[in-house]
C-alpha cells in the first residue's frame, strides 16, 4: 500500500462533515494563507518544533540529540542541522519537543479509522481527508478514500481547490462529500493573503460543482481581509450559481493559531485582528441565505 505523510488524525471530529468523523490531516499545502490555523501542515516534510510553555529547561533533549541541538538552536532556523530523528521527542519528559508529520501506510490510517466505525454508523459520520492540502498527496488520499468506501464508510475531502483540475477530479470521484474552502473573490487580494491568485481555484470550483452533487463551501470570515460587503456578496453570488453546492458554512476568525506559528518560529501577521461580532456574522449569514443557500456557522480552521 502507498505511504504518505500525516501530521494528525483527529478522532470524534464534528466540524468536518456530517456526524462523528475521523479527520486525517495530510502534510503539505500549496497556499500560504496568513491566517492559517494549521501552519504545521504547510510544509510537506516533517518538522521538529518546541512547545515553549511545556519546556522546563532540563537539557535532556540536548544531551540525547546526536548534534546536541538545544530548543533555542531548533527555533533559530528551519534549516538547522536537525535530522528529524525524533530522539529528542522520545526523551522529553514534558512533551515539549515534537516531530510534526510521520509516514503512514494506508492500512495504518485505515486501522485508526475503523476503530471508530460504530460511531460513524450511529451518527451518519465517516472519514474526512484534510490538510494541509490533500491534492498534494493525491494518490495517497485516493487510496485512503477507496479503502474507506470498500468498508462502507462515508468519505469527505476538505480542499482549497488549488491544483490541476485532473487531480481534483480524480480525488473528488472517490469522495461522497467535498468541503471546498472559498477564501476571497478578488484575485489580487487572494494572491496577497494566500500566495496565489484564485483563478485556478474558482475555475476548479465551477467544474467540480458541475460533476459532483455534494459540495459544501467553507468561508473563513476574517475582519479586514474578506468581510467587506463586496467580497461577501461576490462569494454569495458565486455560490448560488453552482449546481452542486448544497450549503455554506461561515467560519468566524479567531486567534488560536498564534501559538502554532510561534512554535514554528514564525511571526503571525493577524495577531491584532478581532473575532467577528455576532451581529457581523448574522449579516453575513443573511447575505448567503438571500442568495438561496443553506447556511450555518462553524469552527474556524
Amino acid at each position: 500500500m502507498r505511504t504518505g505523510t500525516v501530521f494528525n488524525i483527529q478522532r470524534f471530529s464534528v466540524h468536518d462533515g456530517p456526524g462523528i468523523r475521523t479527520t486525517v490531516f495530510l502534510k503539505g499545502c500549496s497556499l500560504r494563507c496568513v491566517w492559517c490555523h494549521n501552519p504545521e501542515g504547510q510544509e510537506s516534510r516533517p518538522q521538529a518544533v518546541v512547545v515553549e510553555n511545556r519546556c522546563i529547561g532540563c537539557g535532556v533533549c540536548t544531551e540525547a540529540c546526536p548534534v546536541h541541538l538545544s530548543p533555542v538552536d531548533l527555533r533559530r532556523s528551519a534549516k538547522s542541522e536537525c535530522a528529524l530523528c525524533g530522539v529528542c521527542a522520545q526523551v522529553c519528559p514534558t512533551g515539549a519537543r515534537e516531530i510534526i508529520g510521520h509516514p503512514m501506510h494506508v492500512d495504518q490510517v485505515l486501522s485508526e479509522v475503523l476503530a471508530d466505525r460504530v460511531f460513524y454508523e450511529e451518527s451518519g459520520g465517516g472519514v474526512t481527508v484534510s490538510g494541509g492540502e490533500p491534492l498534494l498527496q493525491a494518490e495517497f488520499a485516493n487510496e485512503i478514500l477507496q479503502s474507506c468506501r470498500s468498508h462502507g464508510i462515508h468519505t469527505a475531502v476538505d480542499t482549497c481547490g488549488h491544483g490541476p483540475w485532473e487531480t481534483l477530479q480524480r480525488v473528488a470521484s472517490h469522495a461522497d462529500l467535498i468541503l471546498f474552502d472559498l477564501k476571497l473573490m478578488n484575485s489580487a487580494r487572494h494572491d496577497y493573503y494566500t500566495g496565489a491568485s484564485n483563478e485556478n481555484i474558482v475555475s476548479n470550483l465551477r467544474s467540480l460543482a458541475e460533476m459532483h452533487d455534494a459540495v459544501w463551501l467553507r468561508v473563513p470570515v476574517i475582519p479586514g481581509v474578506n468581510d467587506s460587503e463586496d467580497e461577501m456578496d461576490s462569494m454569495a453570488e458565486l455560490a448560488s450559481a453552482l449546481p452542486g453546492a448544497r450549503r455554506v458554512t461561515l467560519l468566524p476568525y479567531h486567534r488560536a493559531g498564534v501559538g502554532k506559528h510561534a512554535r514554528l518560529g514564525r511571526a503571525y501577521p493577524l495577531s491584532d485582528t478581532p473575532t467577528p461580532s455576532s451581529d457581523q456574522m448574522r449579516r453575513h449569514v443573511a447575505r448567503f441565505r438571500a442568495a438561496g443557500m443553506l447556511v450555518s456557522t462553524g469552527v474556524f480552521r
